[in-house]
């Protein structure tokens, strides 16, 4: 919200800060007092920098103003916003979902609603309406941690229902509605935690936060499935590395494995950027970490009834490629001609698997060659998002839900609106082509084609913003978190913050009579430069505070030319 100039122009104050009183400067008494201007912001304000924010702001009163006063607010804080946000978007989440919570699905309510949980039928199916334990008493075909958190959900669900038919003051539903209410409230308490997490990890830009709480993704997929749980954990993880505990978050990521495969993921990640930077040894005690972690969840689980524990691994060998990956539509453009051919139920698609195997090696190989020779050393979101979004295009599995776990990863990689919102619209309107393909055209539902274009879509939404955060690494002086506030390299990145290069690829370029090889150009709209260990430096003065004559409204004129997703009259260095 704007607010009226109380002070004098922002173009009179000194670069050092506020204007100085009368008194400060020696003045006489009988001059009028002038009112000092605020401080300027100590955070990123997103009307001045995204285009996006500043024209949905019109509707509150426009772009923040120029001696608005930023830090004061005793309650609603940008954390406590962003989670009021999530709050909200959760709110729409259960609306949606609401239709087929009570697991009456007669005229197929979750196809035609697009309320489909996997939550509602594996209740019973998996014995949890009857007290089962998953893997002592059923089959389960989650990781461990997952099935814990489902049957932890069944108890409290339980309790729920002996207490409202003792009391009778509470309302009494059937026992498949208070297990989804509880397990939609638990997964709620994650999002809640993913979101805390995005505003510990994004430094001065604690709005970006409002991405996950606002999200369409959120909106449509946080009840789908149980991807929330291993997401919060995956996000918390890279909050405690951030905060400079890596054996704690080695420990979340190897809880966060035993919920979801994908956290292992950040193991691979920080390999890599602990090589380049020199610090292998901090990164074995966080992989050591995860391991332990991992091992107590699961090992005693493995001894107890191994043949349900192994059930996870054997069904992903066993399971064909997914309908929304690449792989199934491969195959049904060669009516399964492809790879191993058709297969009888329960055949292993070995051919595929191998396939997959490979893509997802080469994969891995072109995210750690783009780490170790990229021109600064890339950023932990950054390089998280392209290996995950990477494994995601080349698995032969991408259940809908698993497109949350990019969520916060491209917040933090690339936290423009425009090109999120973007992506996230793909991943939104895939859901509906899905559920009315499953409704089958008999029920007036559609061809698998519509459904094949709809992911067609969202795989190249996908890979676009892959293609910008790639193209943010090679260029760091587009990057929109580098060049948000002078000095900062990876708000993320613990250790690895402002730590210089020990090993890096490098690139043969013919020599030429420009720059010294080793000293690159600094990044446009700053002094900042990159120097010979690959470190992008901050310039030597007032560093952690931007140019007064570069932030919005100090000299009211408007940048001409706005890249991408800037806001007219933001700072250059603040733009792209």
């Amino acid at each position: 919200m704007s607010t009226q100039d109380t002070g004098p122009s922002s173009a009179d104050q000194p670069e050092g800060g506020p204007v100085p009183s009368p008194a400060q400067v020696g003045t006489q008494v009988s001059e009028p007092p002038q009112v000092a201007a605020p401080p300027w912001p100590d955070r990123v304000v997103p009307t001045w920098t995204d285009r996006v924010v500043a024209q949905a702001s019109e509707a509150f009163g426009g772009p923040w103003g120029r001696h608005a006063v930023t830090g004061r607010a005793l309650f609603w804080t940008p954390l406590r916003i962003a989670l009021l946000f999530t709050v909200l978007g959760l709110a729409l989440a259960w609306a949606k979902q609401n239709p087929c919570a009570d697991g009456n699905w007669v005229g197929s309510k979750q196809y035609t609603h697009f309320c489909y949980s996997d939550t509602v039928p594996l209740f019973g199916l998996r014995g949890l309406d009857t007290g089962q334990v998953p893997y002592l008493d059923s089959a389960m075909e989650y990781p461990v941690l997952t099935g814990g958190f489902m049957w932890l959900a069944a108890v409290l669900s339980r309790g729920y229902d002996s207490l409202a038919q003792a009391v009778g003051l509470l309302p009494t539903v059937v026992p498949v509605q208070s297990y989804y209410v509880v397990t939609c409230l638990m997964l709620s308490v994650c999002a809640l935690l993913i979101t805390r997490s995005v505003v510990g990890l994004a430094g001065r830009r604690p709005w970006d936060a409002a991405m996950v709480g606002l999200s369409p993704l959120l909106v449509v997929h946080a009840f789908t499935n149980w991807d929330l749980f291993a997401v919060a954990l995956a996000s918390l993880a890279m909050w405690a590395w951030a905060t400079r505990h890596p054996v704690l978050a080695g420990a979340l990521i190897g809880l966060g494995t035993a919920a979801k495969l994908y956290p292992v993921l950040l193991l691979g990640v920080l390999l890599v950027l602990c090589l380049r930077a020199g610090r292998l040894q901090v990164w074995a005690g966080t992989a050591l970490a995860a391991a332990a972690a991992w091992l107590v969840v699961n090992v005693p689980i493995a001894l107890l009834a191994p043949e349900n524990w192994r059930l996870f691994f054997s069904l992903n060998d066993s399971r064909p490629a997914d309908p929304d990956t690449l792989w199934n539509i491969a195959l049904a453009a060669t009516d399964d001609a492809l790879f191993d051919g058709p297969l009888d139920p329960g055949q292993s698609p070995t051919v595929l698997n191998t396939w997959v195997a490979v893509a997802t090696l080469l994969v891995c190989a072109a995210v750690g060659w783009l780490a170790l020779s990229a021109p600064v050393r890339p950023r932990v979101a950054q390089l998280a998002f392209l290996l995950v979004a990477g494994f995601l295009l080349v698995n032969k599995v991408w259940s809908p839900q698993y497109s949350l776990w990019l969520l916060p990863l491209a917040v933090l990689a690339r936290p423009a609106w425009q090109s999120l919102l973007l992506w996230q619209a793909t991943e939104a309107v895939l859901w509906v082509p899905r559920l009315l393909w499953y409704l089958g055209t008999e029920n007036k539902g559609i061809d698998v084609q519509w459904f094949f274009l709809a992911v067609g879509v969202r795989d190249v939404a996908v890979v676009v913003l892959m293609a910008l955060v790639v193209r943010d690494v090679w260029h760091p002086e587009l990057d929109r978190v580098r060049r948000s506030w002078p000095g900062t390299d990876d708000p993320a990145g613990g250790i690895l913050d402002h730590t210089a290069d020990r090993f890096r690829l490098r690139l043969r370029t013919p020599r030429s009579s420009g720059p010294h090889r080793d000293q690159e150009p600094a990044p446009l709209g700053s002094s900042a430069s990159v120097d010979r260990s690959g470190t992008l430096r901050a310039p030597s003065s007032r560093q952690g505070v931007p140019d007064q004559a570069d932030l919005p409204g100090v000299r009211g004129d408007v940048a001409g030319g706005l890249e991408d997703d800037g806001a007219a009259g933001g700072p250059r260095h603040l733009q792209e």
